[in-house]
This record gives C-alpha cells, structure tokens and sequence, in this order.
C-alpha cells in the first residue's frame, strides 16, 4: 500500500528539520579556513585588529551576539570579562561582534566594564564574512582563532555563562598540541 502525500509529509518533517539546522551548522566559516580581519574598539577607544593579534603569536576569540544589553548577552559578555585575565596569560584576544552601533557598545562596554575590543557591525558585513546566521540580528557563534589567522575551532551553540571557560580550556588543549 503506498503512503498518502499528507503521511509521507509528516514523516518527512523531522529529518527536514533536522537537515535545515545542520546545514546552517554547516555554513559558518570551518576550521582551517583563513580567519576574516576584523577590526574593533577597545575600552579607550583605540582600534585593534583580529590580524595584528594574531600576528603577535596570539589566539583570538571572535565571538557573535545577538545584541548589546540582553540578558543572554550580558551574561556572556561578563563571563568574558570575569576570564578576562586568565585568557590574556594564555595569549587570548578577545573580540565581541554583533550588529549594534559603536555607541550602543561604548555604553554596553562602559555599564559591565568590558575589557575587550567591541565590532560594531550594522551591515552585517562581518557577520556575512563569518557566514553567521541571522537577518538583523547576529546568531550566538564563537570561533577561535590560531596564531596562523585560520579558525582553530568553532562552537555553534553556546552556553553564555560557561562558554568562556570551555574556550580557556580548548585553547590550552591546542597549545599543548602546538608545543614542540
């Protein structure tokens, strides 16, 4: 007996789904690939470039966000902050995208007192460059990128409290991997 369209729909569903969101997984920018620059502003004001930290010997975390002063959002930006330092001993730069304006962060950053350069990204230019998805709004995406400028590592999903201290530990374990 052959299966009504309507059956062969509702079977089919799940695994559309499921191909959807492993496609869009899929998408972001691999490991091994050559890290887009990106360029943000730091607590002064300065400029700070994803390719001259690198160049310096130094891991990078490029991680994107919804929007300044949400609560997932804030959570994970304070959890970058409170590891701030460990991640600066271990040669970690931090750069936090998302598609708010320069002063919608100069005030995020000054309120949680943020340590780190902030992208500014209306356009979505970086965010495209990254292949993160999302309109007008960023998905919650974290790479990390190698002393060599290519993504060492990708997480698609994170938890915004303990996200900071998985990327602490998977940069310790790549560095034990780049020892001599």
């Amino acid at each position: 007996m052959l299966a009504s369209p309507g059956r062969i729909f509702l079977l089919s569903l799940p695994l559309f789904l499921t191909a959807l969101t492993l496609r869009a997984e899929q998408g972001l920018l691999p490991v091994g690939a050559v890290a887009p620059d990106v360029e943000g502003k730091d607590g002064r004001g300065a400029s700070v470039k994803l390719s001259t930290e690198t160049h310096k010997g130094r891991f990078a975390i490029v991680y994107f966000y919804p929007k300044d002063e949400t609560p997932g959002c804030t959570k994970e930006a304070c959890a970058f902050r409170d590891a701030f330092d460990k991640l600066a001993n271990a040669g970690v730069s931090i750069f936090a995208v998302s598609r708010d304006s320069e002063d919608s962060h100069r005030e995020f950053r000054a309120h949680y007192k943020l340590p780190f350069p902030m992208v500014a990204d209306p356009s979505g230019a970086v965010q495209r460059a990254y292949h993160v998805p999302g309109d007008t709004v960023a998905q919650r995406v974290t790479f990390l990128v190698g002393p060599d400028g290519k993504v060492a590592r990708v997480w698609p999903k994170v938890d915004p409290v303990q996200h900071a201290n998985e990327v602490l530990q998977s940069v310790t374990v790549l560095k034990g991997k780049l020892a001599p």
